[in-house]
């Protein structure tokens, strides 16, 4: 055999063993495979499930709480607009100072604009204003004048009088001290006439002097010497006739006619008298009389000349607010530009923080006044506020940033929609800052059972024929036992146990199912 045939022949053998070799190969790995291959029925058979077994958990001792939580918007109560009324400023409203800046506060009498040199002053009070008071008005707005008047320390006089007296005008000279200010300047027009006033007053006094003079004059007796003159003539007559009735002192006189003499002193008697007669002086009189009345007459005009310069209040120096103090927002207006009484010049709020959001009538139901909720503030901390009111919502509320009740039944926000106000307990004013046009979670407990109780999941809980609770206990394990219970508060998916047939502790194994 030549070379080139062995090497044929070593070449065919070659060949032959590469494919022995792969076969024992494919053979062992099937061998291998075959071992991790299941048939479907085996698969079946190996995924049936076991057999089912009691599933429980332990009876807990825990706190239970039922919570109403919404979220609530935190802001300053009572945001308005503030407009002046300007129709009765002479001139150009301008701002001429006192312009106060945003975060400012407004107190009862205080000066919250000055507009053409004179101030508007806070009163508190619910009417707007819209006209100006002054001596001799009357209705609600002098009421509302008096009363905040007197609530700012200042005697306003009868405060339940309706009416605009020299008590209420000397009342407001008052005001304007406290606010630093001279009271309004008197107009020309009733100056002038409390001027005229007097002299007619003065005049009417001089006639009635004139007149008085002139009756005094008309009513006086007669002069000394006729009366004296009169008195002598009586006297004479009366000594004549005496001593013609006493007889005549010579036989040879002749005789006396005696009633001649007793005429004579009638005469003279006569004649003192109606000297000594007092005058009538009728028109002296009415003319004293008229000039009296001139005189009463002059005074009252001048009386109520006087009045109309008493101390009015204008309508432009004056705003009310149902609350004060109040809390300057926003200010829309700077010195030196003009007032209208169609645009505001300032946005203000109440004073105080407020938290407020809505809930639906369900939850509302559960919330009243003094409650108190918790939230969380930017540093993490827990912060409380108290319910202050809980009322039906305006057709508004609701919107974006009120807030709705967290975790209530599907569809509780439909419905009735409630307010609900908080105020907020012991914040600083850091903290207040910061929260302010927050919004925020609350969560107001409504229920509790004040401390740790017994308390099973509510899945664990049966009905039995009579209506009784029950819970299925297992102590083994394996056997269960029926007991009897009664249940209190439920709460985050758990009720209370308040006492049961058998006795029941934290840690005994109740079943919520198989």
């Amino acid at each position: 055999m030549t070379l080139k045939e062995s090497l044929a022949g070593l070449r065919g053998h070659r060949v032959i063993w590469i494919v022995a070799a792969v076969a024992v190969v494919s053979l062992t790995a099937g061998i291998v495979l075959s071992r991790f291959v299941i048939s479907p029925g085996d698969a079946a058979a190996s995924t049936t499930p076991p057999q089912a077994g009691l599933i429980t958990v332990p009876v807990e001792k825990k706190l239970l709480e039922n919570d109403v939580t919404l979220r609530a918007d935190i802001k300053y109560d009572e945001s308005v607009a503030l407009t002046i009324e300007t129709g009765e400023i002479s001139g150009a409203a301008v701002v001429t100072g006192a312009v106060p800046e945003a975060g400012a506060t407004l107190t009862p009498a205080s000066v919250i604009l000055e507009i053409a040199g004179r101030p508007v002053i806070a009163l508190p009070g619910e009417l707007p204003t819209y006209r100006t008071l002054r001596v001799g008005v009357s209705g609600p707005d002098v009421v509302q004048l008096k009363q905040a008047l007197a609530a700012v320390g200042i005697d306003p006089g009868n405060a339940e009088s309706d009416m605009y007296d020299a008590a209420t005008a000397a009342a407001v000279d008052k005001l304007y001290v406290a606010a630093g200010y001279p009271s309004p300047p008197v107009d020309e027009d009733a100056q002038a006439a409390v001027d005229a006033a007097r002299d007619t007053v003065s005049s009417a006094k001089d006639m009635l002097a004139s007149a008085q003079s002139e009756l005094v004059a008309a009513t006086a007796g007669p002069p000394d010497v006729d009366r004296i003159g009169a008195e002598n003539a009586v006297n004479a007559a009366q000594r004549e006739l005496d001593k013609a009735t006493n007889g005549p002192a010579d036989p040879e006189a002749p005789p006396v006619d005696v009633a001649s003499l007793q005429d004579a002193l009638t005469l003279a008697q006569a004649e003192l008298n109606a000297l000594l007669a007092p005058k009538a002086a009728t028109l002296e009189t009415q003319s004293r009389d008229a000039a009296a009345q001139s005189v009463r007459d002059a005074e009252t005009a001048l009386a109520e000349a006087l009045e109309d310069t008493l101390t009015g209040l204008p309508a432009s120096e004056v705003a009310y607010f149902t609350n004060l103090p109040r809390r300057v927002d926003e200010v829309l207006i700077a010195r030196g530009e003009t007032v209208t009484a169609a645009s505001p010049v300032m946005r203000v709020s109440g004073a105080d923080v407020i938290i407020e959001g809505t809930v639906a009538e369900a939850d509302a139901k559960l919330l009243s006044a003094g409650l108190t909720g918790q939230f969380t503030l930017p540093d993490d901390t827990t912060a409380t506020a108290t319910i202050t009111e809980v009322v039906a919502a305006t057709s508004d509320a609701g919107g974006e940033g009120e807030g709705d009740a967290e975790g209530g039944e599907e569809g509780a926000s439909s419905g009735s929609r409630y307010t609900v106000t908080f105020a907020p307990v012991d914040l600083s004013p850091e903290q207040i800052g910061a929260l302010q046009g927050e919004n925020v979670r609350m969560t107001v407990p409504v229920d509790s059972t004040g401390g740790e109780v017994l308390a099973v999941p509510s899945a664990a809980l049966t009905a039995g024929s009579g209506g009784e609770s029950r819970v299925e206990v297992t102590r083994d394990g394996k056997a269960t036992e029926l007991v009897t219970v009664a249940t209190g508060l439920a709460a985050d998916g758990f009720v209370e146990i308040t006492s049961s047939e058998t006795p029941l502790d934290a840690g005994d194994l109740v079943v919520v199912g198989k």
